[in-house]
This record gives C-alpha cells, structure tokens and sequence, in this order.
C-alpha cells in the first residue's frame, strides 16, 4: 500500500436502513463493492480503501451538521461529466438532495465541474467530474 494513502472512513449515521438506501446506492454506483456487514453496519471497499456506516450504540447524537465542526463532506472522483449528470439524474430516488441547484454544476467555481448532494440525514458529498 503506499503510505499516506486514505484506509478507510467511518461514519456514525442515525438510521443504518436511510444510510444503507443512500451510501449504497452511491458508493456501488462509483464501483465500489460491499465489503463487510454486522448488525450495526456496513462497509464498501473500492482498490483497498473502504467506507464504513454504522449505526453505532455509543452515538453522542442523533443528528449529523455539516456546518458544525467536524466532517463537512466527502469528494470522490465520479468519472465524466455525463457521469456527474446521470448520478444527479439518479440521486433523488436514493434520498439524495442537490444541493447549491442555482449554481449546478458550478457551485465550486466555473472550472469546476461537480455535483454536491445530502442525504436524509445530513451527510454531503461532492462528485467530480473529471
């Protein structure tokens, strides 16, 4: 493995049934494979780097702020533009929300073709395009 490379990123998620319908769509849909699953949780993996949803029962709360300190998002490379489109297309029937509409697919500047989306319970990812 080369050093420094990313291992894994786990979030605590509310409901393991919303972050399964959300995550998973999403995660498989940018080529990544299940992984592991236990009664709290799930993981996909894609060339050795997996992320990881649980349900946990140590949650301190029951609700995720982007806009708190902490996690804000997650970017993944999401293949073309046409990619970016047709998961925008897709989103919506996963429970996910495009956010900064007024701005897609411009929202992180005019040379920056990405779409930002949140899911039911607040957790934003940004797919980019190229």
């Amino acid at each position: 493995m080369t050093r420094g490379r990313l291992h894994h990123v786990e979030l605590w998620v509310p409901s393991l049934a919303r972050a399964e319908r959300s995550w998973g769509w999403l995660l498989a849909s940018l080529g990544y494979a299940e992984h592991q699953r236990w009664a709290a949780g799930v993981s996909w993996i894609l060339d050795g780097t997996y992320v990881v949803v649980e349900q946990s029962p140590a949650l301190a709360a029951d609700t995720h702020d982007r806009t708190a300190p902490g996690l804000n998002h997650l970017a993944f490379h999401a293949g073309s533009r046409d990619d970016v489109d047709r998961l925008v297309e897709q989103a919506a029937d996963h429970k996910w929300a495009l956010l900064f509409a007024d701005r897609h697919p411009y929202a992180g500047g005019a040379d920056h073709y990405a779409a930002y989306l949140e899911d039911e319970d607040g957790y934003e990812v940004e797919l980019v395009a190229g």
